[in-house]
């Protein structure tokens, strides 16, 4: 009984999982994003760099297809000898990320402009007003005013810095996390990261959802080491209380960070119906399983509430909690127009008094929409916010209301401008931008997509992980992919691990030259 019980939660995760993903997969290839030439959905077409760049690249792959030699030239450089390469590719994405940076770091708006303001002057009635009613982002305040009173400064470029070592260092938490499970997948995980860190132009955005990125990977690095080493008994009480902090942390950072650490709670559990499980138990291994989870969680508890105590006595703002915005609001929100932001029902939460009245009209307003789409109708809005929530994969890049404060047009002369032109919104490459990070966003996904054979407990808790983050910005407010990118260790990881099985699967549907890995080659960990 309890095995099968265990296949049913193997197969519902699965199930839902390809659910969600299809569609994601589906709105990612039909995304506006990726049309050449002149784009009437965005407005910002592509232009001769991408059409350079698409002309070089089929090039190439036809001159690999066509000259031997030259194919074998490859796969020695890029194969054989990938720990070398990899490593100098992704050595040659952080210098290109600094030179990015370097270039270009404008004034920011929306949510972080509130945070700098924030930074520079707490007392202002606007500020004060403002983190009364979000003061989820309180965190990062703190963190960003003790940043800038140790380092003496208060720049966009100093808090763009951190932005990119918090980013990188995620990176190397998520290698570290391929290397547990199967090292030799290390390379094939800095190649992935290095077309993400070379198209991920959120750096310069110095805002929770990079800052959360090196608490999510933290955290499943630790559970890595707990659940799939054979290391020391001490080594893995170490990986515990790191688990117990990053978890924590990352929930202090950005509260839905933590889909991915219930993931792992519900993937254990499901884990105790599996009949090889208890086979395999004896009463040294349950005993280092209790201390684990006892200790993850004794840290974490400790964690939360010393968090919590610190953020109450935080003098340097005074905010309102009676004015926070209830979490109902969010679920409201997310249930209107295309489940994204509503400026009517924010504007609506600033006019009611009380915590109990703000409530009230959340849920009301909630109840409303809900009937008055009814339940097919509800059920299309959820297809066309999967579409809004994960189809872009600039991850809604300047979509934000006021993204970039001092203007929408590239700034300053030489690389500044001709970077800018990328990056803001009537840059004249922006629809290049946003094709080249579409492309690489759809090579993502199909290598997650094409793996639906793989059935391991690591892979499934991703899944899961995914299928969390995917529900929780359908039911609350989404509506574009910037939401998305506190779950990118999971894409990144899942992608590492599932890039086998997809070319191989990809490989014996077109029957290419090469051979499919045999399963017994995938299985091995």
């Amino acid at each position: 009984m309890n095995q099968k019980i265990f296949n049913w939660g193997q197969s519902l995760i699965h199930g839902l999982f390809y659910v969600l993903f299809s569609l994601t997969t589906y709105f990612a290839i039909t995304s506006p994003n990726f049309i050449l030439g002149d784009n009437p959905f965005t407005g910002s077409g592509t232009t001769i760099v991408t059409t350079w760049v698409v002309m070089v690249v089929v090039g190439i792959i036809l001159c690999l297809y066509a000259y031997r030699p030259l194919f074998r030239g490859f796969k020695w450089l890029f194969i054989t000898h990938q720990a070398v390469t990899a490593s100098v590719v992704l050595a040659l994405a952080v210098v290109w990320q600094l030179t990015f940076m370097l270039a270009v770091h404008p004034a920011i708006g929306f949510d972080v402009g509130a945070i700098h303001d924030a930074v520079l002057n707490p007392k202002s009635p606007d500020i004060t007003s403002y983190f009364s009613q979000y003061p989820n982002n309180l965190t990062i305040l703190l963190w960003q005013h003790g940043l800038a009173q140790y380092f003496h400064t208060t720049s966009w470029l100093f808090f763009d810095t951190v932005t990119l070592l918090l980013t990188d260092l995620s990176v190397v938490f998520n290698l570290l996390s391929v290397a547990v499970i199967k090292r030799r997948l290390v390379p094939t995980a800095m190649y992935i990261h290095a077309g993400w860190l070379a198209l991920f132009p959120m750096i310069i955005v110095p805002y929770t959802d990079a800052w959360v990125l090196p608490f999510v990977s933290a955290y499943i690095f630790c559970y890595f080491v707990m659940r799939y080493t054979q290391s020391h008994w001490v080594v893995k009480l170490l990986a515990a209380v790191g688990f117990g902090l990053a978890a924590i942390g990352g929930y202090f950072m950005k509260p839905s960070a933590v889909v991915g650490v219930i993931a792992i709670v519900l993937i254990e559990l499901l884990g105790l119906f599996k009949r090889e499980t208890w086979q395999r138990a004896t009463g040294q291994r349950i005993a280092l399983v209790l201390a684990l989870v006892g200790l993850a969680g004794g840290v974490a508890g400790t964690t939360y509430v010393v968090g919590n105590r610190a953020l109450d006595r935080q003098t340097y703002i005074q905010i309102n909690t009676d004015r926070a915005i209830p979490a109902i609001h969010f679920l409201s929100m997310g249930i209107s127009g295309q489940g994204g932001y509503n400026a009517k029902d924010a504007l609506k939460m600033v006019t009611l008094p009380t915590k109990k009245a703000r409530s009230d009209w959340s849920k009301k307003v909630y109840i409303k929409r809900l009937r008055q789409r009814g339940f097919w109708g509800y059920l299309k809005f959820l297809v066309a916010k999967q579409r809004n929530n994960t189809a872009d994969g600039s991850f809604a890049w300047v979509k934000e209301g006021h993204f970039m404060q001092h203007g929408t047009k590239p700034q300053g002369t030489g690389l500044t401008r001709a970077l800018g032109s990328f990056v803001y919104l009537y840059g004249e490459n922006l629809g290049d931008f946003r094709y080249l990070a579409q492309v690489w966003w759809i090579i993502w996904v199909l290598m997650i997509f094409f793996a639906w054979g793989d059935r391991r407990q690591l892979v499934q808790m991703l899944r899961l992980s995914l299928i969390g983050g995917f529900m929780f910005l359908l039911l609350f407010e989404g509506g574009r992919s910037r939401y998305l990118i506190q779950f990118l260790p999971v894409f990144l990881i899942l992608a590492t691990l599932s890039f086998e099985r997809s070319l191989a699967f990809l490989r014996g549907l077109f029957g290419w030259v090469a051979q499919p890995m045999q399963p017994q080659e995938l299985d091995k960990m």
